[in-house]
């Protein structure tokens, strides 16, 4: 196995020099610093992240934490944020996943065991554990839920606008009763995504009858119970905004199984854009809520709360930053005009 001292030796230079120049030490001049990096790579050399870990007093690992993994979060929302830190991380870094609510010991959040933590925030029971990641000093950014706190990083898209566009767009082909089918009960998202919808019914001066509201909590199972029962109502609603494609795609299964033909006797609109929305039949309307991208540019701020103070790229000077990625309406098959 090639070592820095084999490196050090064809470069001609200590074994020091080639160790602050493969961690980026500013000590190393530039054209010093890439001749080394060239002759590393040219032998092939794996740094050894253990004892390169022991000596930067470093762990190589970020946490990704979610409210839930079991409850409320799909397997295609995990995949996108997942994808999206990994256009960021440096190889060199280890990713863990977990369950905010699956954590019994919150002591066991260290310094010691995560250089940086990104949170998926789903739900405002997630301040205990961020507020102990704050105060344990480990670099952190709060992604998918705005946080009113000026001293946390924060990296979100407005739900909320996203879902007006998408009923004004509804009500703007001549939609009049419009249902809601809602996400899990306590997670912002839900209720943002809620806001927008009764915020464009209300603009449009239009009233949401208590029947037209629709308890799912994200899965496709709830999806296609809700739908069932909006279809039994003796009035059905011509269109059913649905807070995410999971639930969208359940409902579209229910009308289906009814004999009820989408968008021709009910509408559907989704939100998120999975992979599989614009393959349904027909092509799912929704509203794209860029996790992925949310994920990287979160993932890039935490790279830069992790700097060292005083290095080129530290950002200690605006730690509770907030960013916004905006959301898309899709517009696809699955809406018909009335």
């Amino acid at each position: 196995m090639i070592t820095i001292k084999d490196i050090a030796r064809v470069a001609g230079v200590s074994h020091t020099t080639v160790s602050r120049a493969l961690n980026g030490s500013p000590l190393i001049k530039p054209e010093t610093r890439g001749k080394i990096e060239k002759i590393a790579a040219e032998m092939n050399y794996i740094p050894n992240v253990s004892a390169k870990s022991l000596v930067m007093k470093k762990t190589y690992t970020i946490g990704l934490f979610f409210s839930s993994i079991d409850q409320g979060t799909s397997a295609s929302f995990l995949v996108d944020a997942i994808k999206g830190i990994h256009h960021a991380l440096d190889e060199n870094y280890s990713l863990t996943v977990h369950g905010i609510d699956g954590i019994r010991h919150l002591e066991g959040i260290s310094p010691h065991r995560f250089d940086g933590i990104l949170v998926m925030s789903q739900s405002d029971a997630d301040n205990a554990f961020i507020y102990h990641v704050k105060k344990a000093g480990i670099p952190l950014v709060v992604l998918n839920r705005h946080l009113d706190d000026p001293g946390i990083a924060n990296v979100v898209a407005n739900d909320r606008e996203g879902v007006r566009e998408a009923i004004d767009y509804a009500i703007g082909r001549g939609h009049r009763r419009l249902a809601i089918m809602e996400g899990k009960t306590g997670f912002r998202s839900a209720a943002e995504r809620k806001q927008g919808f009764l915020e464009s019914l209300l603009a449009h001066g239009l009233s949401l009858p208590a029947e037209y509201q629709a308890a799912g909590d994200y899965s496709i199972d709830s999806g296609f119970r809700m739908m069932y029962a909006l279809l039994n109502l003796p009035v059905p609603p011509t269109l059913v905004f649905c807070a995410n494609d999971d639930m969208a795609i359940g409902a579209m299964n229910a009308c289906f199984a009814r004999g009820v033909s989408v968008p021709d006797q009910v509408s559907l609109i989704g939100f998120d854009d999975i992979v599989f929305a614009s393959y349904t039949n027909p092509a799912l309307t929704t509203i794209r809520k860029p996790v992925a991208d949310i994920s990287e540019l979160g993932t890039r701020k935490l790279i830069e709360l992790m700097l060292p103070p005083g290095s080129d790229h530290a950002d200690a000077e605006q730690p509770g930053e907030t960013l916004f990625v905006p959301t898309s309406l899709m517009i696809r098959q699955s809406v018909a005009a009335i």
